[in-house]
């Protein structure tokens, strides 16, 4: 889980970089309501400053290959989540959305008791198995985009060509969120949380005294107690 986690982090960011170079040939998505427009995706600036500019054929090249890393990555974590039986940790439960608003709380230091917190809390659920969910849709939609007429079914449930490519770029803005939400979060779990997911193992240091207990002897028969 850890090595598709990391392995994961740079294909996304070639898909992401490699996606605005392909969008920057038609940006004609913004948010405009009565006539005015308040966001537009992307000013010139943000273009210029990534130098984005007349690069589409490398953005295709780059996205059409690495699409296939991204989304091979991404089935041997599915496969992998089922098999070991970790869907279990992952998926909500019936009362994760009402944890997840308590856990938004006690990081906002609104509320001061702790949520319950296993492998992961209410709130880790929700995200890591929207995530997936995400990462299913971008496959999926990118294919309608990439192929429309060889996938001419797969286009047609995604809506068509336009609203497709209108949902494949709404996943990728909400990756964006993903990925800053969750930077922010291991900044706040502190250094040693980070490592663990480098090495897999946390070193958790305990003042409680060790208890010593004789093993069995000739003169005693019985069983040593187990701590």
């Amino acid at each position: 889980m850890r090595w598709t986690h990391w392995v994961n982090f740079p294909l996304l960011t070639i898909m992401i970089w490699s996606g605005l170079l392909i969008y920057w040939a038609n940006d004609v998505y913004s948010i405009t309501l009565f006539g005015h427009t308040y966001v537009k995706f992307f000013p010139r600036w943000f273009y210029k400053a990534l130098d984005i500019p007349a690069h589409l054929a490398k953005g295709m090249a780059y996205h059409f290959l690495f699409m296939w890393f991204f989304a091979l990555n991404g089935l041997i974590y599915v496969i992998y989540t089922v098999v070991s039986g970790s869907w279990r940790e992952l998926l909500p439960q019936r009362k994760s959305f009402i944890e997840a608003w308590q856990v938004l709380l006690y990081d906002l230091h609104i509320r001061k008791m702790q949520p319950p917190q296993n492998k992961y809390n209410a709130a880790q659920r929700i995200a890591y198995t929207a995530i997936i969910v995400m990462g299913f849709g971008s496959v999926l939609t990118g294919l309608a985009i990439y192929k429309p007429v060889q996938f001419a079914t797969l286009t047609w449930l995604c809506g068509g060509y336009h609203l497709a490519r209108i949902i494949h770029f709404i996943l990728t803005i909400g990756y964006v969120f993903f990925f800053l939400i969750h930077i922010t979060q291991v900044i706040l779990a502190g250094w040693k949380n980070f490592w663990s997911v480098i090495s897999g193992f946390e070193v958790i240091r305990s003042n409680k005294p060790m208890k010593i207990v004789p093993t069995a002897s000739p003169e005693n028969d019985e069983k040593p107690k187990e701590d």
